[in-house]
């Protein structure tokens, strides 16, 4: 993320979805729809955009990975690391205490 990446609030993201959705919904035409509510609510374009594609995605409007599935995929990649990480010093401890059980005692 650069330096003029924004966080924009939840309420806010939601708010500006419904917005796009029901004018697309009453107009009936989605062109320049995203553009004039981002500029309305001093959005970025492309921000809002993502916003609306995820939605649909979510409410199966629109094939794609739903961000309960992108969460869950993260999820079990972090575990997926922690386990590697955790097999790794285990291998490291066991290649150890068996060169200690090889050695000679006094």
């Amino acid at each position: 993320m650069g330096s003029t990446s924004r966080r924009y609030p939840p309420e806010l993201k939601e708010r500006a979805v419904r917005l796009v959705l029901e004018t697309i919904e009453e107009e009936g035409e989605e062109f320049g729809v995203i553009t004039r509510i981002a500029n309305q609510l001093a959005i970025g374009p492309e921000s809002l955009r993502k916003w609306v594609r995820a939605a649909q995605i979510d409410a199966g409007e629109r094939p794609g990975t739903t961000s309960f599935d992108s969460a869950r995929v993260r999820e079990l990649e972090r575990e997926v690391r922690e386990l590697r990480r955790s097999n790794a010093i285990l291998r490291t401890a066991s290649a150890f205490f068996a060169a200690e059980l090889d050695r000679p005692q006094r």
